[in-house]
């Protein structure tokens, strides 16, 4: 079993540097979504860092060691974003990340942020991350409703980034692979604009390219005030 791969990537419509990266991997099994933190300095090195360092991986690794090098290495690149920002007077240089490990009949997916994956099976699509966001804790609260929380002004706030801070916690969900799945990985400025349903719609329809081009369009014409980027990953 194989896996078809289509990415994207748009600077958005009111940003003037895109400051999300993608890795698409296949000889690795490893593929991840990076998205800087806007507002903050040097949020495309902070992404771009995070895949550089990720493509680094050793290739023949079975699924659990490269699970764990992945683990490792955004550790690593933590601490390295850390050390950069205390030579820039303290500024933050952070990125959320979501990243799938994957093989013929498993997957781990890691992430830190409110970057997300998506698996859809049997016309059900199931969010495998939990965003490490201030609304997602208002949500756990019972302070806002899921669809309060959709479009809310403070959506953009996330609670973990890599470069945030010197501890890093990196969460991790396991499953099983099947053919036909299909995986979403994507930055907030694509999860954001469109609803799950679209999601679902579009993912659907069979032809993932033209899928992969309407969600980008139809962000672009909500205004697409950040960056988006994603990847489509199919086990075939």
């Amino acid at each position: 079993m194989g896996f078809d791969c289509i990415e994207r990537t748009h600077v958005g419509c009111r940003r003037k540097l895109n400051e999300d990266a993608l890795m698409a991997r296949p000889d690795l099994g490893l593929w991840a979504v990076a998205d800087g933190m806007g507002g903050h300095e040097a949020g495309e090195v902070a992404s771009a860092l995070i895949v550089n360092s990720l493509a680094l991986g050793q290739p023949g690794l079975d699924l659990n060691a490269r699970a764990a090098a992945a683990d490792a290495t955004l550790h690593e690149v933590n601490d390295k974003l850390v050390a950069m920002a205390e030579d820039a007077d303290g500024r933050t240089i952070g990125s959320t990340v979501v990243a799938i490990a994957a093989n013929a009949v498993a997957f781990t997916c890691l992430w830190v942020g409110d970057s997300r994956a998506y698996l859809l099976r049997d016309g059900y699509l199931a969010q495998l991350t939990r965003d490490h966001s201030l609304v997602q804790e208002l949500v756990d609260a019972g302070m806002l409703t899921p669809a309060e929380a959709h479009n809310h002004p403070n959506g953009n706030v996330v609670t973990r980034a890599v470069g945030a801070a010197t501890r890093l916690d990196i969460d991790t969900v396991q499953g099983d692979v099947l053919a036909g799945d299909i995986f979403l990985l994507a930055s907030d400025g694509l999860t954001r604009f469109v609803e799950p349903d679209e999601l679902l719609r579009g993912l659907q329809s069979g032809d993932l390219e033209q899928a992969a081009d309407d969600f980008v369009d139809l962000v672009v014409r909500r205004g697409a005030p950040d960056n988006l980027s994603f990847i489509l990953l199919r086990a075939t």
